[in-house]
C-alpha cells in the first residue's frame, strides 16, 4: 500500500507582511580587504581565519630588504645635506661663499628630507598591520608566496559591537524613531538580544513598500560574529 502522503506545511509569513517578526542581519561595524602595497615575498602569516588580532598587530611582514636599503641611502644622504648646509653657513659666516650658495644648499637639504620620508613610507609598506580590532574573517595568500602591489591579503571585520540591519514595512515609519529598543532574536545561538535604532533611510523602497534601518546591539557578545541573521520584533508593533 502506497504511504500516505504528508501535507506540505504552509510556505513562512514574509517579513514585510508581518512586522511582529521582521528579518534582520548582523554586519561588523567596519570590515575591509587588506592588500599588499607593494611587491614582495611575504613572510610568516600571523594571523589564521577567525583569529582575533588588537589594533595594529603584525599580520604579515614582506622580505623587502631593497626598500629598507633604499630608506638606509636616503638616511644617509639626509645627513650628508644637513652637513653640507651647516658648512655653507659657517663659510657665508666668513664671507667665503654667497648667498646663494647657502640657499642652495637649503633646498638639497629639503629635498634630502624628502627623499627620506618617501623611502621610510615605502618600507613601511612591509608591514601589513590591523587597521583596527578585529577578526580575521578571510586569508587570501600563503606564507612565502609572492605577491604584487594590490595583491588581497586579508579580509578583516571589526571585533566591536556588531550592527543590525533590516527592512521594515514603510507603515510602521509613524512609529519609527532614532534610540528606539526592540529585540533581536537570533537564529543561530536561539538567544534574543536587547538593540536600538540607530538609523533610518530617508528614501522608501517603492516597489516593495519598505524602508531600511540599522540599529546597534546594546554591547558586544562574545558568540556573535557578523553574517548571523534571525527576526526583530518591535514591542509596538501590531
Amino acid at each position: 500500500a502506497l504511504a500516505q502522503q504528508q501535507p506540505a506545511p504552509p510556505p513562512p509569513v514574509p517579513a514585510a507582511i508581518d512586522p511582529s517578526a521582521i528579518r534582520v542581519l548582523l554586519v561588523a561595524e567596519l570590515e575591509t580587504t587588506l592588500s599588499a602595497q607593494m611587491n614582495g615575498t611575504l613572510g610568516d602569516l600571523k594571523a589564521s581565519l577567525g583569529k582575533q588580532v588588537p589594533k595594529g598587530f603584525l599580520l604579515v611582514q614582506l622580505q623587502c630588504n631593497e626598500a629598507q636599503a633604499r630608506a638606509n641611502v636616503a638616511e644617509a644622504e639626509l645627513a650628508q645635506a644637513r652637513q653640507n648646509l651647516d658648512a655653507k653657513r659657517t663659510m657665508r659666516d666668513l664671507n667665503a661663499v654667497g648667498d646663494l650658495e647657502v640657499s642652495l644648499a637649503n633646498t638639497e637639504l629639503q629635498k634630502a628630507i624628502g627623499s627620506r620620508a618617501l623611502a621610510v613610507t615605502q618600507a613601511g609598506y612591509c608591514f601589513v598591520r590591523a587597521p583596527f580590532a578585529a577578526r580575521i574573517a578571510k586569508v587570501y595568500v600563503k606564507p612565502y608566496q609572492t605577491v604584487s602591489s594590490g595583491t588581497p591579503l586579508f579580509d578583516v571585520v571589526s571585533d566591536s559591537a556588531l550592527k543590525v540591519r533590516l527592512n521594515v514595512p514603510s507603515a510602521m515609519l509613524k512609529q519609527l524613531k532614532a534610540g528606539q529598543p526592540f529585540k533581536v532574536s537570533i537564529l543561530e545561538t536561539g538567544k534574543t538580544y536587547p538593540a536600538q535604532v540607530t538609523a533610518i533611510n530617508a528614501r522608501v523602497d517603492a516597489v516593495a513598500q519598505t524602508v531600511e534601518l540599522e540599529a546597534r546591539l546594546d554591547q558586544a557578545y562574545p558568540e556573535l560574529i557578523a553574517g548571523m541573521s534571525g527576526v526583530a520584533r518591535f514591542p509596538s508593533a501590531p
